[in-house]
């Protein structure tokens, strides 16, 4: 439940935008081929926020909230009609500095959304596997299963102990 404050909500948004911008685009990037998608995703969400009547318990409810909405917004786009013949992930822009880099995260979009969805949050938002959980409504030991089959398939596709330390 959400309680009451005398923050300001543009404040709120403010503030949201300064600290989770950057993860609610990761999550955008993970999901979506095109800028484009990526940045009206991005304004849904904070629009969304923007919407948000009463103020949040904590940050961590706030940016578990965040994360919700992102994946559902990406997943609803996703599911569109129009989406499902456009591009490759082969033409898609990975902004990172190295190739071995740009191999973990082709590898971790390749994986279907439900696997995809839990190592984003446990490695790259640092999540635990009950807090997964709970963001994703499953149960933790499924959670640990999608961790298992996600970096099972991740070492496959990229070449076993080169990798290893990524996972």
């Amino acid at each position: 439940m959400m309680k009451q404050t005398s923050e300001p909500i543009n404040d709120v948004v403010s503030e949201a935008l300064r600290d989770y911008a950057d993860m609610v685009r990761r999550i955008c990037s993970m999901y979506l081929r095109q800028r484009e998608d990526v940045e009206d995703v991005f304004q849904d969400v904070f629009l969304k926020l923007l919407q948000v009547d009463k103020p949040f318990d904590s940050e961590e409810h706030k940016k578990a909230w965040l994360c919700r909405i992102t994946i559902n917004r990406c997943k609803d786009l996703c599911k569109a009609f129009w989406r499902r013949n456009v591009g490759s992930l082969e033409e898609m822009e990975i902004p990172c500095e190295d190739q071995e880099e740009s191999d973990v995260l082709l590898a971790v979009l390749s994986l279907p959304p439900k696997l995809k969805d839990v190592i984003y949050l446990f490695y790259y938002e640092e999540y635990t596997a009950g807090e997964i959980a709970h963001l994703l409504g499953q149960k933790e030991n499924t959670v640990y299963s999608h961790l298992h089959r996600a970096k099972e398939i991740l070492r496959h596709k990229l070449g076993g102990s080169a990798y290893e330390s990524a996972f």
